[in-house]
């Protein structure tokens, strides 16, 4: 699953002012919320209270694709074949086993015997076929995870215990990696499954289930007694809004809430020697970028969108990318808590990324992008902006005025593609209104960011033409950028079958330079995911990869399933179990996501 690219997940300060000065004291949203928030009892050692300000559009595995929902349907679905703590590689699942027949072109499962859906009812082979049949005979289903059964032929059950899997043709990622399988026996009932919220009454066979959903409040995830793999030592997760980040951090200080993840690096380091807090800097599996748009159009390619015609042209996005400097944006805003990009395929996949020394790639180089625009035919006017046909090269970069992130980033790219003649006009919006717009198209510039898996399947498939929208609504379609390259396509096609790793890598890779030349983005950085939590109440979180990676937004379900108790009713302050604090309207920070059907682009914090 986004696995967004399924995010705010991540935000950064404005040259790291507004951070430092409101952790000083409470702000006034969290006095508010103290005072209008119902008294409780202390701390449920067995309740882990993570804040969070993720938008939630549903949970319905077929369609979503942000990283909230996405990051909890990863504890309450299990896949057929789950992704490593260790290092990503496939490991059981509900398959306990799978081997490949016919060269790759057939893939049988043995299906683990004595599971059961947290209802009791047993979970087959069945459920895999009904889930998997959906996405490939239905478009709305398969709107989160399509590409993925894309080179599904047919899909067979010959008994409870075995699952069938032909493809039409071989494939080198082994199938049933990143898709959540659903109990047929309660979605075959549903009138309209494609536009079913799953936010009650949930029946999973994850480590936990989700319990209720209160929107832009709170939701609860319940351990799950009938997982196969043993009861969590949680009894529950608690999710609790908050829009504020700087009131989230006194939260965690005052014992108010167990964890945070998608800290500021300034944040990250006021926490430092905090008592009874552990921070974690995790090597992410994301990329943040800031997207351009290059013209979009639905499938049957008609255009759609209000984006600047300027940017249809090549050379002006490649101008765009030599403009901006990268290292100087990981320096000043992200404080080295990020690493420099090569693509869309972040470092924390080494193998799958774009090598470093690549000979496609650019380096900072203001006179080259000057040059560039030259030769492009957009000359200089009087007022230092290049024109070209009696039109100025002015474009609009929206960001969320919410996010210090988005405000840091433009207050440094807008000088940077003035000084080569690039007129930027910073829109500052809200993070519904921007995503409203980025799914029309309506943008000219905006920072996005997707978070990937181990295989770079799926996220390469999103940039095909085959993904673009349906409709010129903007739905229909998973499209990372409305990318649409043919000879990225037939790339795509080779990869997916090529069963040689390093021949496949090269692909990859060759994929990966289209992209970086064809500038539909310029990916800035890779982020880490700066988390902390309270050491003094709960123990066992688990990182991955193993060794250097993230607690939250795994692909997986590890890190809060082995979590418990350092004993009972330890901790700072009181709590809230079965607290909702709310402060203000959830703010969708940086978000591009990609939501159900019709709206496909959230902020880059919130895609998976």
């Amino acid at each position: 699953m986004r696995t967004a690219s399924r995010r705010p997940f991540f935000r950064t300060t404005a040259i790291a002012i507004a951070a430092a000065v409101g952790l000083a004291s409470a702000p006034a949203s969290l006095a508010l919320a103290t005072e209008t928030a119902e008294s409780v009892a202390p701390a449920d050692p067995s309740t882990l209270r993570i804040a969070t300000s993720g938008f939630v559009d549903s949970f319905n595995p077929f369609t979503s694709i942000y990283l909230a929902p996405t990051n909890a349907l990863r504890y309450i679905y299990e896949n057929l074949v789950q992704y490593s703590q260790e290092d990503g590689s496939p490991t059981g699942g509900l398959a306990e086993s799978w081997e490949s027949e016919e060269g790759g072109a057939k893939w049988v499962y043995t299906i683990r015997e004595g599971m059961k859906w947290s209802d009791d009812e047993p979970i087959t082979s069945e459920d895999v076929k009904w889930t998997y049949e959906q996405m490939m005979t239905d478009e709305v289903m398969a709107t989160a995870n399509g590409s993925l059964v894309a080179n599904f032929e047919s899909v067979e059950a010959p008994d409870d215990h075995t699952l069938v899997i032909n493809l039409k043709q071989p494939q080198a990622a082994v199938p049933g990696t990143e898709i959540p399988v659903v109990p047929e026996h309660i979605w075959s009932k549903i009138d309209d499954p494609g536009k079913f919220a799953n936010d009650k009454d949930v029946v999973g066979s994850g480590p936990f289930i989700l319990k209720s959903y209160s929107a832009n409040q709170s939701y609860v995830l319940e351990a799950n007694p009938n997982f196969w793999d043993g009861k969590p030592e949680l009894d529950r997760i608690q999710y609790v809004y908050y829009t504020d980040p700087d009131a989230s951090i006194q939260a965690l200080r005052a014992g108010e809430i167990d964890f945070i993840s998608g800290l500021t690096p300034t944040q990250f380091r006021a926490l430092e020697n905090e008592e009874g807090i552990t921070l974690n800097s995790g090597v992410g599996r994301r990329y943040s970028s800031l997207a351009l748009n290059p013209g979009f159009k639905t499938r049957s390619g008609e255009p759609y969108g209000n984006g600047n015609p300027a940017l249809h042209d090549v050379a002006v996005r490649q101008a765009i990318r030599l403009a901006i400097d990268t290292d100087a944006l990981i320096k000043n805003v992200m404080e080295e808590q990020a690493t420099p990009a090569t693509s869309f395929v972040p470092a924390s996949y080494e193998k799958w990324m774009l090598p470093e020394d690549d000979p496609v790639l650019v380096d900072f180089d203001p006179e080259a992008a000057k040059k560039k625009l030259d030769e492009a035919g957009w000359t200089l006017g009087s007022d230092g902006v290049r024109e070209k046909d009696g039109k100025k090269l002015s474009l609009r970069l929206q960001i969320d005025g919410s996010s210090s992130t988005e405000q840091a980033l433009s207050e440094y790219i807008k000088p940077w593609l003035g000084d080569v003649g690039i007129d930027v006009k910073v829109v500052s919006t809200d993070g519904d209104t921007l995503s409203t717009e980025a799914n029309a198209a309506n943008y000219d510039m905006y920072f996005s960011g997707w978070s990937l898996g181990p295989d770079p399947d799926y996220q390469l498939g999103i940039n095909t033409c085959g993904q673009l929208p349906t409709k010129s609504d903007g739905s229909g379609g998973t499209s990372q950028d409305g990318y649409c390259n043919p000879e990225f396509d037939k790339l795509y096609a080779q990869q997916q079958v090529e069963l040689d790793e390093a021949k496949r890598i090269e692909l990859v890779h060759e994929m990966l330079a289209m992209n970086y030349e064809d500038s539909v983005s310029v990916v800035l950085y890779y982020p880490n995911q700066l988390e902390a939590y309270r050491s003094d109440r709960f123990e066992g979180f688990s990182k991955m990869p193993t060794e250097n990676g993230i607690i939250a937004n795994q692909s997986g379900y590890w890190g809060f399933r082995t979590v418990k108790s350092v004993g009972e009713g330890g901790g700072a302050g009181s709590s809230q179990t079965g607290l909702w604090v709310i402060l203000g309207v959830v703010v969708v920070a940086g978000a591009i996501g990609v939501g159900v059907a019709a709206n496909r682009r959230k902020k880059s914090a919130d895609i998976e």
